[in-house]
């Protein structure tokens, strides 16, 4: 049996605002994370990747400040500050030493109240971006992320590229990217974890300081994800020797009274390397690819289950067949007592890991806070994976698990699908 983890887990509260700290002087460092609703959620139809140039640009060049200027403020003090959109969210964090918190603190502020958002810098920006974007369309992989993602959620945001595309960053004028920080970074819909060397006095100073000179109101909420849509197959013609596989089927959300049963059952799956069952049935015994992986991704306060390989165009239909089956036959029978011991081992002997700098406890917390878990979630968590019992894991497996209604995205030239 595992040794129970606990987190100390304090409540900072500063007007509006509060955060979760846990708090360690161990070292002299200051991690903060915070995140608004929304990201590329907001984005209008056609301007895919508009959130993305926003937080982009906010480290270039703020106030009085061009981009070269602000990035030497902020290597000058060894601060390391960046601002993110995704999918549903819009997050900021930084990470400095003790003694450079005000410092931290004045550019963190100005690059949300102030930014400058100069033509050369966008453009700049705009040209890298849309370099990665083509670059991302360049691989079979690319390609079958893209196609399986717009099939499962048409027509709303979870089924667009949340970077965007080559042709929609081109597009984006400047207005628009101010006019999404201006709808993105308010004073309202915040949430925000800290750790490492600072007082909970002081840190509802800096709440207070850093975000009580935001607009006020808060950003618009991201629609809800719809109903997951089991397409079937699709191929996307990629001339290259492998093709990229990505197979999917509905999730469950975090807030899921059995969301840890279904953690240990996705490891037993094709989340454990070589102790998966996808693993060793695609893998090992068939050699039909490097490597298969099983995932759940929360997105929109919901999940989708989705796993990928690449394997050579002449083996697809093989490889497919058999991851699933493998799938078949988990959620009609059920992991072995044996695997579910082997699961709850790893999960719950992997957590400290989560939790080995202050910039990861920050983002951890920061997870917690927006899957709306409880203060004392992780310190019960040992507790919880290690009651589940064989005949649970069973019947999380048989309800969870959709073999019939898998969705599979093929970027590549397969051979006879």
């Amino acid at each position: 049996m595992a040794a129970p983890f606990t987190l100390p887990i304090q409540v900072v509260e500063a007007g509006r605002h509060s955060a979760w700290l846990v708090e360690d002087h161990t070292v002299p460092v200051v991690s903060l994370a915070w995140s608004w609703p929304g990201g590329a959620a907001l984005d209008p139809a056609g301007g895919e990747g508009t959130a993305a140039l926003a937080a982009a640009m906010l480290t270039e060049g703020a106030g009085d400040m061009p981009a070269l200027a602000f990035a030497d403020a902020l290597r000058d003090s060894a601060i390391q500050l960046g601002f993110t959109a995704g999918r549903d969210s819009f997050e900021g964090s930084f990470r400095c030493l003790a003694d450079a918190l005000p410092e931290a603190l004045r550019l963190a502020r100005l690059a949300m109240t102030a930014p400058r958002l100069d033509a050369e810098a966008l453009e700049r920006v705009r040209a890298r971006a849309v370099a990665a974007a083509r670059q991302a369309l360049e691989s079979p992989r690319g390609q079958a992320g893209r196609a399986f993602w717009a099939a499962a959620f048409p027509g709303h945001p979870a089924g667009r590229p949340a970077t965007g595309t080559a042709e929609s960053l081109a597009a984006v004028p400047p207005e628009a990217i101010r006019a999404a920080l201006a709808g993105q970074i308010r004073r309202d819909g915040l949430l925000v974890a800290a750790s490492g060397a600072i007082r909970p006095e002081a840190l509802a100073r800096l709440l207070a300081e850093l975000f009580g000179p935001l607009a006020e109101g808060a950003p618009e909420a991201p629609p809800p994800l719809p109903a997951f849509a089991s397409f079937g197959r699709s191929v996307v013609p990629v001339a290259a020797p492998q093709s990229q596989v990505v197979i999917g089927q509905p999730g469950i959300p975090p807030q899921d009274p059995d969301w840890e049963a279904a953690q240990v059952v996705l490891r037993i799956l094709g989340g454990g390397g070589f102790s998966s069952r996808l693993m060793e049935a695609v893998r090992v015994q068939r050699g039909l690819t490097y490597g298969i992986g099983v995932g759940l991704d929360t997105l929109f306060r919901g999940g989708v289950i989705t796993g990928a390989f690449a394997t050579e165009n002449a083996r697809v239909a093989e490889a497919l067949e058999v991851s699933k089956a493998v799938w078949a036959e988990l959620a009609a029978q059920g992991p072995s007592a044996a695997e579910v011991e082997e699961a709850v081992a790893y999960l719950t002997g992997s957590l400290p890991l989560q939790f080995t700098d202050s910039r990861r406890i920050a983002a951890t917390l920061l997870a917690m806070r927006r899957n709306d878990r409880p203060l004392d979630w992780l310190n019960g968590r040992t507790a919880r994976l290690e009651a589940i019992t064989a005949a649970e894991a069973r019947r999380v497996a048989a309800s969870l698990l959709k073999p019939e209604a898998l969705a599979v995205t093929i970027a590549g030239q397969p051979v006879g699908l």
